[in-house]
């Protein structure tokens, strides 16, 4: 059963009288890349933890189209700051193929061959904690990408990065996009949602303001806080 859509009905997060975001209606289907943009401490994050599960909702309703077993199993999530196992980065990608029943000979192949996708081949021996922002970062995609997720949630992926790395970065998630994966991700770069959005969620005080095609975002903002944040204004 496909994984998508994904129905989001007055979903909220928060804790101890406290809401973070919410309440959120929208609905995530189709294919391609949706970038979540606003200022910072809007909800971006919290509104990518609410859709992959990561926070319980304290109201509302937030529906896979299919059971939530099988949902958990096909996608994933790629945090700012990576958090790497203490092995080698060949044995980061062979674990998680190891914990679906791959046979540790197939995994270690698979694993090389996504080294090389990601250009970590040279890197395979090395300790993943030793590795530069950039190579952790990429270890950390291939990690997501090689189980195959239908979705997969990233949170400002490229933001410690320089130019070299974010380029990288981006030229994989463009192939996974292509190659099917639906994207999700939070960025501050406004370049970088440019360059990769297909459509945008417009993100303010733990609301969505905003769920529009790219183009049409960028071109003609439908809201006057969404104009402002694409003049470089500060919105509150």
């Amino acid at each position: 059963m496909a994984l998508l859509p994904l129905k989001i009905e007055a979903a909220c997060l928060g804790r101890r009288g406290r809401r973070w975001i919410g309440p959120v209606d929208l609905e995530l289907a189709g294919v391609g890349t949706t970038v979540v943009i606003g200022p910072n401490g809007s909800g971006k994050t919290s509104l990518l933890r609410m859709m992959h599960g990561l926070d319980r909702l304290r109201e509302g309703t937030l529906r896979w189209s299919c059971p939530l077993d099988e949902a958990r199993s096909k996608q994933a999530f790629v945090f700012q700051s990576p958090i790497m196992l203490r092995r080698s980065a060949l044995e980061n990608l062979v674990y998680p193929l190891r914990l679906s029943g791959l046979s540790r000979k197939d995994a270690r192949g698979e694993a090389k061959l996504w080294l090389d996708r990601v250009g970590l081949f040279r890197a395979a021996n090395r300790d993943a904690l030793r590795l530069s922002g950039g190579e952790r970062q990429k270890l950390a995609l291939a990690r997501a990408l090689i189980r195959r997720p239908e979705v997969l949630f990233l949170d400002e992926p490229c933001a410690a990065l320089d130019g070299r790395a974010t380029r990288e970065i981006e030229a994989i998630l463009k192939e996974a996009s292509v190659a099917g994966t639906r994207l999700v991700m939070s960025t501050h770069d406004m370049g970088q949602a440019r360059r990769l959005a297909d459509e945008v969620i417009f993100v303010l005080g733990g609301r969505v303001h905003e769920y529009t095609p790219a183009d049409r975002f960028f071109d003609a903002p439908a809201t006057t806080k969404a104009e402002a944040f694409l003049s470089g204004d500060i919105v509150e």
